[in-house]
Order: C-alpha cells, then sequence, then structure tokens
C-alpha cells in the first residue's frame, strides 16, 4: 500500500447548509486541480450490507469498486463532505489502492466549504440522490 498522510489543507466546522451538520472547509485558498485529501476507505463486508439500511452509516457510505459493486466508508473528513448541486470540488475511488481522492473542481476560498455531488461524484449529474433510492448491490 501507498503511503498516505492527513491534509492540512481543510477543517471541519457547522456547515451554513441547512441540516447538514458538520462540513469540511478550505483552511486556504484551494486551486482547480488540486488534492485536498486523499481518503482511505473500509469496505463493508457483504454481510454486513443487510443492516447497513438500519444503521446511521447509511448517510457515509460511498459506492465503489469498478462497477459500484460494493460499499465503503471512507475514512479522513471523507464521509463528512456535504452535496451540492453547483460543488466545487469531485471524488475519485481509487478501488485498487483501497481509498477516494477528493479534488478541486473550482478555485475555492479560504474558510469556503467544499461540496461534492453525490451522484457518484459526476458534478454535472443533477438527477435525484441516490440515497433517496438506494438500488440494490449486484
Amino acid at each position: 500500500m501507498k503511503k498516505l498522510s492527513t491534509s492540512e489543507k481543510i477543517y471541519i466546522a457547522n456547515s451554513k447548509i441547512a441540516k447538514a451538520g458538520r462540513g469540511v472547509f478550505a483552511k486556504g485558498v484551494l486551486k482547480k486541480g488540486d488534492v485536498i485529501e486523499r481518503c482511505p476507505v473500509i469496505e463493508i463486508p457483504k454481510n454486513d450490507i443487510s443492516n447497513l439500511g438500519e444503521s446511521i452509516l447509511i448517510n457515509y457510505y460511498f459506492y465503489f469498486g469498478p462497477r459500484k459493486q460494493k460499499l465503503a466508508i471512507a475514512l479522513g473528513f471523507g464521509s463528512l463532505y456535504n452535496h451540492s448541486y453547483n460543488p466545487n470540488a469531485t471524488y475519485k475511488t481509487k478501488s485498487e489502492d483501497k481509498r477516494i481522492d477528493f479534488i478541486a473542481i473550482k478555485n475555492i476560498q479560504k474558510n469556503e466549504e467544499i461540496t461534492v455531488n453525490y451522484n457518484f461524484g459526476n458534478p454535472l449529474d443533477n438527477s435525484p440522490l441516490w440515497i433517496k433510492n438506494i438500488p440494490p448491490l449486484a
């Protein structure tokens, strides 16, 4: 496994998004294309998935794997980035390295909240959120 270190570019604070709770914010200016954070993941075993809907973790997982056939919880601040249909960042899953990378898609100002589109990190996908209609896993 490659070495991963924590990001010194971000911090957690109360989000200004209604009912969002905490959010991830920029400590300083981030430029478009900057890697904000590399988060290792914990893959959720298939035998644990059946209970996931009854857990608070349902709000924090990512679809993972080459065909999005697995679930994973991102460590670091990864599972705390809030959703926006006009995000300033995206995420890329790296199955082979068991991590998720968060990347700025716009310049982000100091103390600005960093948001991603929950629709598989696609900043242009304005369809209803997958979490509202969770598809079955293969």
